[in-house]
């Protein structure tokens, strides 16, 4: 039976930065993970770029039912630090909107840049390994592998969430956490699109590909400034994304279709103007020609001249326009979602090393904690921060 000093479940971002940070520490690490190829999450990401931090990364930017929990981590080893790294590495990057960092080339530069960091580090890898059974006795930890049976004194889960199962996504990380008496919160798929109830669907489908400046706010008042996307099945872009993570089933959220006019003024300047001219083709100066086309349709936009336009008439116009309130059917579900929400409660973890607390040598660090951030390269800064801080304790 082989002997490692710590056993890594998760060759993903936290797996793999954590395996090398204790690698370089001197500590003899075993990376399991029953794919393929490690960093199969990371190849995907950030339309494969991967959006590998945030320059405005900050606690706020997190959503947990314990939201002091990832301060200490992301105070400890910040984005600056991972930047220092992706530079030392050569590895040309660039900001994009509000922060968010992308690789010029290809997200295959950031699994090479941790696999090298790994192999540095003499860290073992093995992949297609499926975990069959973990116990533990006072010396440690041991697994149960497909067709092998090894040992480590300490064992970190970053195993990652449920989203996108076809890349080999699996509740293993909470199920180990149960096993040993640790409370899991209630998952779900965030960072992902809505999908709507007909015959709004019906209405809106032809809009497919068409995208827009918005803002989104939730019921409890949290908003986000950025793109929509219609789709075939609903909304996406951006601004969704990130309000689904603060959106519950059966709410409303309220999307501004024009954030950066005042269209009530702005009818008023059409009029004098163009008093003429169909509100229709008055909107379409600002709005997607079909979809003031659709919302005409929807009878939103009144079938009139502006002269014809009467005051109650605009006011509703311009409210709704500003304050367009949709009911989500659900969502997509795990299947295109980028993060999930929930996880272990880190009331039962350190927040200095990720260590559970009534569980000497168990770790967990990475989406499988209840810690989830927003679009954006955030839940990568996570990832990096939980896995250095997991690894300064190994």
């Amino acid at each position: 039976m082989e002997q490692f000093d710590v056993i890594i479940i998760g060759a993903g971002a936290a797996g793999l930065f954590c395996a090398a940070q204790a690698g370089l520490r001197g500590r003899r690490v075993l990376l399991l993970d029953n794919g393929k190829k490690p960093g199969r999450k990371i190849l995907m990401s950030g339309g494969g770029r991967c959006n590998f931090t945030n320059l405005y990364t900050e606690a706020a930017a997190y959503l947990s039912h314990n939201p002091h929990f990832c301060k200490s981590a992301l105070a400890r080893y910040t984005q600056w630090d991972f930047i220092d790294l992706v530079n030392k590495h050569g590895i040309a990057w660039h900001e994009k909107t509000l922060g968010q960092l992308f690789c010029d080339d290809s997200a295959q530069q950031i699994v090479e840049l941790l696999v090298k960091e790994c192999e540095k580090a003499e860290v073992t890898l093995r992949l297609r390994s499926e975990v069959l059974s973990v116990s533990r006795d006072e010396s440690g930890y041991t697994l149960q592998l497909n067709g092998d049976t090894v040992r480590a004194k300490k064992l970190v889960i970053a195993s990652g969430g449920l989203s996108m199962p076809g890349l080999g996504a699996t509740p293993f990380g909470y199920k180990i956490a149960e096993q040993f008496g640790l409370s899991v919160f209630p998952t779900r798929a965030a960072l992902v699109p809505f999908t709507l109830h007909k015959p709004l669907l019906d209405q809106l489908q032809t809009l497919s590909g068409v995208a827009i400046d918005s803002t989104i706010e939730a019921q409890d008042g949290t908003l986000f400034k950025e793109a929509m996307l219609f789709t075939h099945r609903g909304l996406s872009g951006p601004a969704v994304l990130q309000i689904s993570s603060y959106w519950q089933p059966g709410e409303f959220v309220t999307i501004n279709l024009s954030p950066a006019n005042d269209l009530d003024a702005f009818i008023n300047v059409q009029r004098e103007a163009h008093p003429n001219l169909s509100v229709k083709n008055s909107l379409a100066k600002l709005l997607p020609k079909r979809l003031v086309e659709i919302l005409q349709e929807m009878k939103v936009v009144p079938d009139a001249s502006l002269k014809q336009l009467n005051s109650k008439q605009q006011a509703e116009l311009v409210q709704t326009l500003h304050q367009w309130r949709v009911q989500p059917n659900g969502t997509e579900g795990y299947r295109t979602a980028e993060v999930t929400l929930g996880g272990v409660d880190t009331t039962q973890l350190s927040s200095k090393t990720m260590e559970a607390r009534d569980v000497p040598g168990l770790f967990f660090i990475g989406e499988v904690v209840d810690v989830t951030g927003w679009l954006g390269g955030y839940n990568f800064q996570w990832a990096w921060s939980s896995a250095w801080a997991c690894a300064q304790a190994l």
